[in-house]
């Protein structure tokens, strides 16, 4: 049931006439030091599964970011903190919120990112972002690929490898990007994906199917800038925050020009940043609105719902292609972080808890609850 009215005196307080009872679901990282009262963590499951790969739990939060947006939500509502773990679905049946404010990763599977919003969907219970299949099929790197093909929204060649000979047998041209197929946060992305010959793909390739046991996906590579898109709303109010560019030229010079889990987790820290993020990129008009163009028409395509941040490359003939899509942005506070999603909307005019606060209020919005 909605709430009484509310008084606030941020800049986005008009935008909300109901007080809404809501709960954040979320994983956090096993290193983080300190759970709430009210969350207690359940690592067993994560023990269990776990992968033999070094970044198991990259995709997931920090007590930080975790903190952080429940202290925005605060601002003008009441928030309910509910771990996506086994007991999950009990909480949420019992606590039943107006809407629920979801980062949840999940954990096992390659639906992961869609349970949350499966189990909310079956308690009839609002939430903010892309719907379970969305999630699903975005979390696929290859289903997302032939669908943007299919609309012909440009995308760099590639080929699935289930297994060894697919690699003996293919028609791409070196270098060549290996990824597992449905990892996030640049997992399984290191120096190695690079490619340059028949026998490092071979060896690539062979370690994507022992260490994340799913299939590699291989593509071309995309030479040209590289630009990150965060795009905020629904429908014909979606916008586009301004264009965040990566810019490799001060990398170290032994590190391969891709943003990969070397680089995001080991080079790029709270202690020593990479200056490599320039927000707004410094491109043409003409560059920026094709950037916007088929930012949006993938958003759309792919039935993005209130956020999401879209990677994209330029080929070699300077045209932009979709890298990657997430439909659940990394969001991390601490304005010294490279965080691509919250430095687009801090260059666009709202802060940390302006955008929390916006992306819970288009959510609600959609569903009518204000």
């Amino acid at each position: 049931m909605l709430k009484k009215k509310i008084k606030g005196e941020n800049i986005l307080s008009s935008l909300f006439n109901v007080r809404l009872n809501v709960a954040l679901t979320f994983n956090v990282k096993p290193e983080s030091q300190t759970f709430p009262e009210e969350v207690s963590p359940n690592l067993n499951l994560a023990s269990a599964n776990a992968e033999k790969a070094v970044d198991t739990y990259a995709e997931w939060d920090t007590w930080d970011t975790i903190n952080a947006v429940k202290e925005a939500i605060e601002c003008f509502h009441d928030v309910t903190l509910v771990e996506a773990d086994l007991s999950a679905f009990t909480k949420l049946k019992e606590i039943n919120p107006d809407i629920v404010f979801n980062i949840a990763e999940g954990f096992s599977g390659v639906s992961r990112e869609a349970q949350i919003p499966a189990i909310l969907e079956m308690l009839q219970i609002p939430y903010t972002g892309s719907d379970a299949l969305t999630l699903a099929t975005c979390l696929d790197k290859a289903r997302t690929k032939e669908i943007l093909s299919y609309y012909k929204i440009p995308n760099a060649k590639f080929i699935i490898a289930y297994n060894l000979d697919l690699v003996r047998n293919n028609d791409l041209k070196f270098p060549l990007i290996v990824k597992p197929i449905s990892e996030g946060s640049s997992k399984g992305i290191f120096s190695s994906s690079f490619v340059k010959d028949q026998t490092e793909l071979t060896k690539e390739v062979e370690r994507i199917l022992d260490e994340y046991n799913q299939p590699a996906l291989i593509e071309e590579f995309l030479p040209g800038r590289e630009f990150t898109v965060a795009v905020l709303g629904n429908g014909s109010e979606a916008e586009v925050l301004p264009i965040v560019e990566i810019n490799y030229n001060d990398f170290p010079k032994d590190f391969i020009p891709i943003y990969s889990y070397e680089a995001k987790w080991i080079l790029d820290t709270k202690e020593n940043p990479l200056d490599v993020f320039s927000c707004p990129a410094n491109i043409s008009g003409e560059l920026e609105e094709k950037i916007k163009d088929i930012s949006l028409r993938t958003f759309n395509t792919l039935r993005c719902r209130d956020w999401s941040r879209i990677d994209i490359r330029l080929d070699e003939k300077g045209e932009p292609n979709i890298i990657e899509i997430n439909p659940l942005p990394g969001i991390l506070p601490n304005p010294e972080e490279n965080s691509c999603f919250p430095k687009a909307a801090r260059t666009g005019g709202l802060n940390y808890s302006d955008m929390i606060n916006k992306v819970l209020y288009v959510a609600a919005k959609r569903q009518k609850l204000i």
